[in-house]
């Protein structure tokens, strides 16, 4: 797909040409017709610019130029698209005689309309009598221009509204005439699109308002757009939102987060079914070829960066970033996608990549394994051509990372083997225990995994500090010489991704946010990594008790100085003895006051976080990128790391159960029901626990329950012993029990007291 093209008459024609239809009462299904007769013209040449002197005067004279104020917080947003262009301003002089006279001159003072009272009488004496005149003419009025919608809507017609938080809209009233809209007539509903039509062919030709955007902000809204007769017209209310110049959209991105939870939501699934359905459409001849349409899915695209955008500022999320999710896309070539955007960038041609939250996590990790998959091949096709080069026979092991490791010394030996091979990490992964025989096919991998991990968070070893209250892991902060462990640590993660392994690790999210400051390892060693800006909601996810105390000094009321007696000093146990650190130059000479308090705190935090664990963190930094050293990391956020690392907490039992293999058993046995029916009826924790028990994690991979391969075998034993796992083969060897209350008491037995036995 194409960006977005300049404007061409042949656009115009398409709505001159549906507005005919709504002209002559056809149904909304003979848009589409107009559109086929309108594109057999061949009209190819764009239309031309006003000069720029001529556009200058035109914007002096206009009384409703809206010049944009030096707000400082439209500035230190980011952009919201990149590559949104801004489009070319079209004279109405160079308009056909038949254009001009399709757009009709605005009114300069509109009458104020009816008021949302007035509008709600009116639709209750429908219901008695039947007549919708009154309703019409107000749908008739307030939808025929940008102008009319203004005073429509307007909470107050004479104001300007030149805040960037407050639209100047009545939100209620709003939704009250598009909630009554899908309930009138249909020659009511033609109306309003007939005046949409003529709103957006009026609308092409001057430079934006502030109403022309809280008109583009009214008209996006409009529930009639779930109808995909409606589509053409809706793409050209898209696209003329999308080539809006940057200012704007951050106006729109401010308006937009203020609507409710459930009208957001509306806006951003009617999107993600337009560009579905412009994807794959139940009836293609419903839409314009696709070589005339084009420019659709960018335009969605960058109109659902700006709700993306505004739900990022709300906190908590308007909705979740899985809602903007679009699982249609998991069936197109995505990594076309994929190599599009590694050659463009964000510009030229359009990608889904260039606006990776519509990707699922699903369809990343695709990207990902293939990417990866593609540089292990590379890899190993190298090592196979310096050997044949070197004219010297070829060893299939050179095709894979081979580990050689004791148990009895796992982490010293993982960490040799790992900078010995440090030019092998992009292989595939073999594991062998040294003095025990037994080939990788999987299980000896994970078990490494889980062993590993076991050791290296473990309390006594001191890498890391177990926080109880939060059930997480953080570096810890001692200083040492040597943070080689913590690179170890950051390659296990980069391999566990790279080779589809879910580890069981507790990190707050804050560390996969740093994890991917920058997410491409930068080319100067000397920019800092792993370095992220940090806030005390940030801090209460690892340390809520002192994140409690901060906060409570942020809100304290009396006198900072005088009760708290504190400075910009911290301390901090390091091996028994007590550290002093400054948070600024001559901290410990600067009381903290009720003046300077968020600044203290916020200097804590980011010491905390950043600062104090630096090396730890970058070391950690470099061994994970050292492995996962890819620009698809560029499209997934920090929960998705996370994800694709330890799993996901939501958990499907009734799809483990569909997804379940049985040796030695049948879905049917009697064993097998008894097993389910228990299963099913466990609570949360209880469930998490048979899953941590049979699989060494409580959480699932990113395909779902089917992707751990879950297997329950007979166990030819007495049924006085208690359930087994082979936890790296997420197998679960079950006794035949022979009643349902026996498999409930031995399995809750054994899940539940499997730490410390080997079983886990």
């Amino acid at each position: 797909m194409h960006r977005i093209h300049y404007i061409k008459l042949c656009d115009e024609e398409y709505l001159s040409n549906m507005k005919d239809q709504y002209e002559n009462n056809y149904h909304f299904s003979g848009i589409t017709e107009g559109l086929d007769r309108g594109t057999k013209g061949q009209i190819s040449t764009f239309i031309s610019t006003v000069s720029q002197k001529k556009e200058a005067a035109e914007n002096r004279s206009s009384p409703t130029h809206f010049v944009l104020p030096n707000i400082k917080n439209v500035r230190d947003l980011p952009p919201v698209c990149l590559d949104v262009r801004q489009k070319q301003r079209i004279s109405v002089d160079a308009l056909s005689s038949e254009m001009k006279a399709s757009a009709p001159p605005e009114s300069t003072f509109p009458m104020q309309p009816k008021t949302m009272k007035d509008f709600q009488e009116d639709v209750e004496k429908v219901k008695s009598s039947g007549d919708w005149k009154a309703v019409h003419d107000f749908y008739l009025t307030a939808f025929d221009s940008f102008p009319e919608l203004n005073i429509a809507f307007k909470k107050d017609a004479a104001a300007s509204f030149n805040t960037i938080e407050d639209s100047g809209i009545n939100a209620k009233f709003v939704n009250a005439v598009y909630d009554t809209l899908l309930n009138t007539p249909q020659d009511i509903q033609k109306t309003v699109l007939k005046g949409i039509i003529n709103s957006l062919l009026r609308e092409w030709k001057g430079p934006r308002t502030k109403d022309d955007l809280r008109a583009y902000f009214i008209l996006l809204q409009n529930p009639q757009f779930n109808n995909t007769s409606t589509y053409v017209i809706y793409a050209h209310l898209l696209r003329q939102i999308a080539t809006l110049v940057e200012a704007d959209h951050h106006f729109l991105v401010h308006w937009l987060k203020k609507l409710s939870q459930k009208r957001f939501k509306q806006l951003v699934e009617r999107l993600l079914q337009f560009i579905s359905l412009r994807l794959f459409p139940a009836k293609p001849e419903e839409f314009p070829p696709i070589t005339k349409c084009s420019w659709w899915i960018p335009s969605a695209s960058k109109v659902l960066a700006l709700l993306n955008t505004a739900n990022s500022l709300v906190h908590p999320s308007l909705i979740s970033y899985t809602d903007f999710y679009n699982s249609t896309l998991d069936h197109i070539d995505l990594m076309e996608e994929y190599h599009t955007w590694q050659s463009f960038g964000n510009s030229h041609r359009f990608s889904f990549c260039q606006y990776p939250f519509v990707i699922s996590i699903a369809a990343k990790k695709i990207i990902i394994q293939r990417d990866s998959e593609q540089q292990m091949i590379s890899i190993a096709r190298q090592s196979l051509v310096d050997k044949v080069s070197r004219r010297q026979r070829p060893d299939m092991n050179m095709l894979f990372l081979n580990m050689k490791v004791r148990r009895t010394h796992l982490v010293s030996d993982s960490l040799d083997e790992l900078t010995r091979k440090r030019a092998d990490l992009k292989k595939k992964l073999k594991v062998t225990f040294v003095g025990e025989a037994g080939l990788d096919m999987g299980g000896l991998t994970k078990e490494w995994f889980l062993l590993l991990i076991r050791q290296i968070f473990h309390p006594d070893y001191g890498m890391f500090t177990y926080h109880k209250d939060s059930h997480c892991h953080w570096f810890s902060s001692f200083k040492c010489d040597n943070y080689s462990e913590f690179r170890l640590v950051g390659i296990l993660m980069g391999l566990a991704v790279y080779n589809s392994i879910t580890l069981d690790i507790r990190f707050p999210p804050c560390c996969y946010k740093k994890l991917l400051s920058p997410p491409v390892v930068p080319s100067d060693q000397n920019t800092p990594v792993g370095i992220c800006s940090v806030t005390i909601d940030d801090l209460c996810q690892i340390m809520p008790e002192l994140a409690h105390g901060l906060s409570e000094l942020l809100s304290y009321e009396g006198n900072v100085e005088e009760d708290f007696y504190s400075t910009f000093q911290v301390f901090q146990e390091e091996f028994g003895i007590i550290k002093s650190y400054n948070l600024k130059p001559g901290g410990d000479r600067i009381p903290v006051t009720n003046q300077n308090r968020k600044e203290y705190v916020q200097l804590y935090v980011d010491f905390l976080l950043n600062k104090s664990t630096y090396k730890q963190f970058a070391a950690f930094y470099y061994g994970f990128h050292s492995v996962c050293a890819s620009n698809a990391l560029m499209l997934l956020r920090p929960e998705e790391v996370e994800i694709l690392v330890c799993g996901s907490p939501e958990l499907d039992m009734y799809a483990l159960q569909r997804s379940t293999q049985y040796d030695g058993y049948a879905k049917t046995d009697l064993t097998i029901r008894y097993f389910w029916d228990v299963v099913l009826g466990f609570p949360l924790d209880l469930q998490k626990k048979l899953l941590h028990f049979t699989t060494g994690s409580d959480r699932v991979p990113v395909g779902g329950m089917a992707d751990l391969n879950f297997k329950i075998s007979k166990n030819e034993t007495s049924t006085n012993w208690l359930p087994v796992a082979h936890t790296c083969f997420n197998q679960l060897c079950l006794p035949p029990y022979k009643s349902k209350k026996d498999l409930k008491q031995k399995l809750i037995i054994g899940i539940s007291n499997a730490e410390g036995f080997g079983l886990e």
